[in-house]
């Protein structure tokens, strides 16, 4: 008879412990989980778990506080930046955390992180931009591109009547406060490693106590847009990331070592 040897098994990927175990409810191909995973993957690395506080408003990503396993609050809509910076100011030594989608942050809570980062509050704003309003309907948001067709604009958004679609990572770039602002996406393995780069930079920021930061990520919402996961990856390639340049828009100056 043959001896049967137990061999090691190594495993190479893994929940993070940042992650409940739960399923999520998002629509399939939505691109909320990849992001929902590299932040976790950030806070374990950075062994800031037991500190961490995430604060979520309404939207897409109102139920975060379910799948990750880190203490969460929950804000009014657009209000995440206000809460966060009542409670890092409090509690200065907590790393500090908003999630926020663009119907949420670019329209109704425009003002709180305009003001919030010109203030230079020291927290992390994950910013999620799939130009459309995703969990109340598909409507449109103030990030939908020029022609998109919503539930609002069945003919396509006419920027001569709603405007052109807002550039936040460009317009925080113009406060004199410093701060870190870059946009990303997830729509290819490549730009997810980026991704994941600059989250993990921002939440670094917030451990030094350097600087606000808010890390945009292009994403997908393929219900919403009336296409299929695969389409919608495309879509972000060839529609947003034109109007929507990836990059660094604004980081603190070095430090100068004494």
């Amino acid at each position: 008879m043959n001896e049967v040897k137990d061999s090691a098994t190594t495993i190479t990927f893994a929940r993070p412990q940042a992650f409940s175990d739960m399923v999520t409810h998002y629509c399939p191909g939505c691109t909320h989980g990849i992001i929902h995973r590299l932040v976790a993957e950030t806070i374990d690395e950075l062994n800031i778990r037991e500190r961490t506080v995430g604060v979520a408003p309404v939207g897409c990503s109102v139920l975060i506080y379910n799948y990750f396993n880190v203490d969460f609050l929950e804000s009014p809509h657009g209000r995440a930046p206000a809460l966060a910076t009542g409670l890092k100011r409090v509690s200065p030594e907590l790393i500090v955390f908003t999630y926020q989608g663009d119907g949420d942050l670019a329209s109704i809570g425009l003002s709180e992180i305009v003001h919030a980062a010109n203030r230079g509050e020291k927290f992390t704003t994950i910013f999620v931009n799939n130009a459309i309003y995703g969990m109340t309907g598909g409507q449109m948001a103030p990030t939908t591109m020029p022609g998109q067709v919503t539930s609002t604009s069945p003919y396509g958004r006419n920027v001569e009547e709603a405007g052109w679609p807002m550039r936040i990572c460009e317009l925080l770039s113009t406060l004199r406060t410093p701060g870190y602002i870059e946009r990303v996406a997830v729509h290819t393995p490549q730009n997810i490693v980026r991704t994941k780069k600059a989250i993990r930079t921002a939440f670094q920021n917030q451990i030094d106590r350097r600087c606000f930061s808010l890390i945009e990520v292009l994403s997908t919402c393929p219900t919403n847009w009336g296409l299929t996961p695969c389409e919608a990856t495309n879509w972000v390639q060839t529609n947003m990331s034109p109007y929507y340049p990836l990059g660094v828009f604004k980081k603190p100056e070095p430090r100068i070592e004494v």
